[in-house]
């Protein structure tokens, strides 16, 4: 692919609107935190004269990290596209995260692109995480290419990185992970570090000088050949074992010469396919360079070898009732379907949209059905409406530049529709559609908030509102038990975010208070109370008095009153008073203020009044009965005890089960799965895994996954029991 590069395309580079799905690619780049993602969009930028120099836009500001919260955490929070174009080809590059909180964005990344470019450090290597992230690409058979950074650091070596990510990678073929380029190195500087200067090309034998900060070409010298027999060797012949042309490795073997058009040609369907993964190399430019080491050999490769749109098939679409409906991959003259892979807020023009157009062709001012629906579980209602599309852009830094139209394949933000929310479908008004949601993880990080003043208290619905119509890896709760807003988040990072985006885009402070878990109550054995309201202050007094019975019931039955009064001493009509009073009283509990549950209560007897009896007196009897039988029992109280299920690799196994142990877990089974990992379920106290998300990802070191449902209520230990009532006292 090496050998294809003119001319250096200037202004070329810039963004545009596409007119034709195969002019178009969309990239997505992976890889751990501080692997160089961003600083690799930066230098493909400044390559592709989007930029004017690295990383900067021509008036000003960065192409990738824009947002004022990434710099302050000095890092990604959020998927960011930058368009180049190369050759005539608009590459859609899509930046995302690393960090493990923030892996919605990096799975709306994954949505939108037709290829994946995983980027792993020389310094760092290959993490869990990313692994994961390969295997889920390798499972949907998205085409892929690696990109090795940090070739500056002291202790680099591009062939050790490229044998871990054989091992990494390629555990099904590792044949099918080989470099295209191996580096040139200059001289040993004075730490014996020898910097890259250069890449040489395997397949076309040429050399790419870089040192200059102009790429440089020029032949190998006889010396040099030799060095890279070997792998150019292994490369001709990964490549022809995953040739569609069957006798190529007859020919191969039987020494036949293949030449280099062929060799090319296939190398690009074997990418485009998914069967095989080049590893590349890339540095940035340096100061005053026009291009970063490896940079034209990638946007080589993206142009030349990952698929366009047409070879990408269109996510599961059905009609708003649930019929499916054949959607042509990449017809922009069909149906608009298009979906929203990012919302952000901007303070000058509102909610921007960014959109990946599947079918047909969105223009400017038209009106569309915007459809929502699958995530009311994480505060997102149900909605279908229509919205006229505002203004058509494409985003490059904090800029966005207009464009007229976007077409099947392309990517582009749409300014101003007020109820589109991430995940939702842009569709015609007329034929209205619904595609497939893409899946994303469960937020198990829970964070209570409350209103730091009465003004913010007036803002903080609003705000809340738009903050998880943004990011649906974000789940809202009003907690009718506990009375208190929660925000479920992936991680304490991705909190510090909402807290953030709360008051720097909404203007709303927010208190973090202590979360607190549904607990309940119920009587260990049989009790018997007497609730007797008698008073008289002149005129008609109140007068009820009624004996009850509770015994305990199986968890799960709730409240159940039952009657037995005989001859009358508790009147008919005042029945239902009782029964009222007590399950009032169970609600506001009778030992620590927690709901009561799964007791029946027996009204036995009872005495009334023919003038001073009413309905509130024999309710208020009933609740005094209630907490009278409380007072003679011994009460449980009852936490929530949820069914876990964490997948995680075979080696931290013994250190989850341990650790599951310790927060008064019982382990019920293990199951082996694939990738060499196990599944473990057990059963665990709520009150022990509050912070399960952040301590799993420390045990784990990022390679473990949890789910967690709610099992039962169940007694909670007598020590720990003692220590809530107190709290309780101490609060009342």
């Amino acid at each position: 692919m090496g050998d294809k590069v003119k001319e250096h395309p200037g202004a070329a580079g810039r963004a545009r609107a596409a007119d034709h799905p195969a002019s178009v690619r969309n990239v997505v780049l992976v890889g751990h935190s501080g692997s160089g993602k961003t600083t690799l969009v930066e230098a493909l930028a400044l390559t592709a004269g989007a930029v004017n120099r690295a990383g900067r836009v021509e008036d000003g500001g960065t192409v990738s990290d824009y947002d004022d919260i990434e710099h302050r955490q000095q890092r990604s929070v959020q998927l960011s596209l930058v368009p180049v174009d190369w050759n005539g080809i608009k590459i859609n590059i899509l930046d995302t995260p690393g960090y493990a909180d923030f892996v919605g964005e990096l799975r709306a990344g994954l949505r939108a692109a037709d290829a994946a470019l995983f980027v792993v450090s020389a310094s760092d290597g290959v993490d869990g995480s990313t692994r994961m992230v390969w295997e889920e690409c390798a499972a949907v058979g998205m085409p892929r290419a690696i990109v090795v950074t940090h070739l500056e650091a002291a202790r680099a070596d591009f062939q050790e990185m490229t044998r871990v990510c054989a091992e990494a990678f390629g555990a099904d073929d590792p044949d099918a992970v080989l470099p295209l380029y191996l580096p040139l190195y200059g001289p040993q500087g004075p730490d014996g570090h020898a910097p890259v200067t250069g890449l040489v090309g395997l397949l076309t034998q040429k050399l790419f000088d870089y040192s200059t900060g102009e790429r440089k070409e020029s032949e190998p010298g006889p010396d040099q050949l030799p060095d890279i027999e070997d792998a150019r060797n292994r490369l001709i012949e990964g490549i022809i074992s995953e040739s569609e042309d069957e006798t190529l490795m007859d020919r191969y073997l039987g020494g036949e010469q293949i030449d280099l058009k062929t060799l090319i040609e296939d190398l690009e369907r074997a990418v485009a396919r998914g069967a095989f993964f080049p590893v590349l190399a890339a540095a940035p430019a340096a100061d005053g360079a026009r291009q970063g080491l490896g940079t034209v050999e990638l946007l080589e490769l993206v142009t030349g070898g990952f698929p366009t749109p047409f070879e990408h098939p269109t996510p599961g679409v059905t009609t708003i009732d649930g019929k499916p409906r054949e959607i042509k991959p990449c017809d922009t003259g069909g149906p608009l379907v298009a979906e929203v892979v990012k919302t952000a807020s901007d303070p000058y023009v509102g909610r921007v949209s960014l959109v990946r157009v599947f079918s047909g062709t969105l223009r400017p001012d038209e009106t569309v059905h915007v459809s929502g629906h699958g995530l009311a579980d994480r505060g997102h209602e149900d909605h279908d409406v229509d919205e006229k599309i505002g203004a058509l852009s494409t985003p490059f830094g904090k800029q966005q530049r207009p464009v007229t139209h976007v077409i099947a394949g392309d990517l582009a933000c749409v300014a101003k529709l007020g109820r589109a929310e991430t995940g939702d479908t842009l569709s015609g008004k007329d034929d209205p559609l619904l595609m497939e949601p893409w899946e994303m993880p469960d937020p198990l990080l829970p964070l209570a908030i409350q209103a730091h003043s009465k003004a913010d208290e007036d803002k903080l619905s609003q705000g809340l509102a738009r903050l998880v119509a943004e990011d649906p890896t974000m789940r809202l709760e009003q907690n009718q038990d506990t009375h208190q807003v929660v925000l479920w988040c992936l991680g304490e990072a991705h909190a510090d975010v909402a807290l953030e985006r709360l008051r720097s885009r909404y203007g709303v402070q927010v208190d973090v208070v202590p979360h607190k878990v549904s607990l309940r109550e119920t009587f260990a054995g049989k009790s018997a109370g007497r609730g007797r309201h008698v008073k008289q202050s002149g005129g008609h007094g109140q007068f009820a008095i009624c004996e009850i019975e509770v015994e305990p019931l199986p968890g799960g039955s709730g409240i159940e009153f039952v009657d037995k009064v005989v001859g009358g001493a508790v009147p008919r009509q005042f029945i239902p008073s009782v029964e009222k009073g007590i399950r009032a009283q169970a609600v506001k509990g009778v030992a620590a203020g927690y709901e009561l549950v799964d007791v029946r209560v027996t009204l036995l007897d009872g005495k009334a009044h023919s003038v001073d009896s009413s309905d509130a007196a024999f309710q208020t009897a009933g609740a005094l009965a209630l907490r009278e039988a409380a007072a003679d029992a011994k009460i449980h109280l009852l936490e929530p005890v949820a069914e876990v299920s964490v997948l995680v690799g075979d080696d931290y196994v013994g250190a989850v089960m341990s650790d599951l142990s310790g927060r008064r877990g019982r382990v019920l089974g293990t199951e082996q799965t694939s990738g060499g990992r196990t599944l473990v379920k057990a059963e665990v106290p709520e009150f022990e895994i509050g912070r399960y998300a952040v301590d799993l990802r420390s045990l784990s070191h990022g390679t473990a996954r949890f789910s967690r449902s709610y099992a039962r209520h169940e007694p909670m230990p007598p020590q720990i029991a003692e220590k809530i009532r107190e709290q309780a006292k101490e609060a009342s």
